[in-house]
């Protein structure tokens, strides 16, 4: 659970309405990455005494005033058009009777009514921003005022209406802290060919470690992968145990030797790098999206070009301090540090709606 301070609303205080995708409640209690930064934010902004409204699906935990579109979060039916577009509506309809500043949309269908409200749309782009997603965006034009969540993300289409770049963020105290790990790695995530499981399981198995491996498997495209590439690599040196909880996955990612992150594709952020580094757990990963960004190699983890490298990687990866990697998150990926610079943009785009790209609102968070 989120937590949460009560503080009196400040003068200069900026009324947001928040609106969720509309899949996992807030934050969610297994799955959801998304959905956990926003909770994350949520709180934040609230801590800042803003007065915030979140409008989402099932049930939100965040202290903040909460409009469901959906009882329960229709969660067994991801992917499906309908719940997405229905929650939109509702959304939109649910923001006309709120006095708001600013409309911050997470949501896929919901920016397509940006155009016919009265305050700005800021739109956090969490999804592979090449092809048709870009291309939705690009179409919307001004209407929308768009955050990154990586100078990786950014870079693949600069074109866009890009306000800056906002890294995500964790509640670093959330997370246990462990300086003494045990001699397994970990894969944490979805099961989907992109992010690399069966690397993984490979990568570990070269280094003659045992990998423990958590993850969502509810969709049709995963348990086809989960049959084709990880059963038949499972055994006594390869264990799967489901989709971890919030309380599961602390327990994981702090007992694990490193976090293995051998994704396959240019993945514009990963919660689970910061996850894993807040409990003091280094993350090998190949060189893809914002690795680079996230990881300080030869500091927090090491960074590879190529699969064939990793296995000495996490041999290596027992030597770094796990004291580094938790002030890695604790200086450059904590809430209050994503909070900050969401407050900036909103305060620009609210002073300047619908800016084009390439203006002055460019305020990416260095990672140092």
């Amino acid at each position: 659970m989120i937590a949460t301070t009560a503080v009196s609303r400040r003068r200069d205080a900026m009324r947001v309405v928040m609106v969720a995708p509309p899949w996992y409640d807030v934050p969610p209690l297994g799955y959801g990455g998304i959905e956990a930064m926003l909770a994350e934010l949520v709180s934040g902004l609230s801590r800042r005494g803003h007065d915030v409204t979140l409008i989402g699906a099932g049930r939100a935990r965040t202290g903040a005033r909460f409009l469901p579109t959906y009882d329960p979060a229709p969660s067994e039916r991801i992917g499906e058009p309908m719940p997405e577009v229905l929650h939109a509506a509702k959304a939109y309809a649910l923001a006309l009777d709120i006095d708001a500043d600013i409309v911050h949309d997470h949501s896929l269908a919901g920016p397509l009514s940006a155009a016919a409200r009265a305050v700005p749309t800021l739109v956090t782009c969490h999804g592979e921003i090449e092809g048709e997603l870009g291309e939705y965006y690009r179409v919307l034009g001004p209407a929308v005022s768009m955050v990154a969540i990586s100078q990786a993300q950014r870079r693949l289409a600069p074109d866009l209406n890009w306000a800056g770049v906002v890294h995500n963020a964790v509640e670093t105290a959330s997370f246990p802290f462990r300086e003494r790990k045990e001699d397994w790695v970990l894969w944490l995530g979805r099961l989907n060919a992109d992010k690399g499981a069966h690397i993984a399981i490979d990568v570990a198995r070269e280094a003659g470690r045992r990998i423990v491996l958590a993850g969502k498997l509810t969709e049709p495209a995963e348990h086809d992968y989960f049959e084709r590439e990880i059963k038949p690599r499972l055994g006594p040196d390869a264990e799967y145990v489901g989709q971890a909880d919030a309380d599961r996955k602390r327990e994981l990612l702090a007992a694990a030797r490193c976090l293995l992150f051998p994704i396959l594709w240019e993945e514009p952020f990963g919660m689970v790098m910061i996850e894993s580094m807040a409990c003091g757990t280094p993350v090998v990963a190949l060189k893809r999206g914002a690795v680079p960004e996230v990881v300080a190699d030869g500091v927090t983890g090491f960074v590879r070009e190529e699969a064939e490298e990793l296995a000495e990687a996490v041999e290596a990866a027992g030597g770094l301090d796990p004291h580094a990697c938790r002030a890695h998150v604790a200086g450059n990926f904590d809430v209050e540090v994503m909070t900050a610079g969401y407050e900036r943009i909103y305060r620009q785009v609210i002073a300047a709606p619908g800016e084009p790209a390439g203006g002055t609102r460019d305020l990416a968070l260095p990672v140092t």
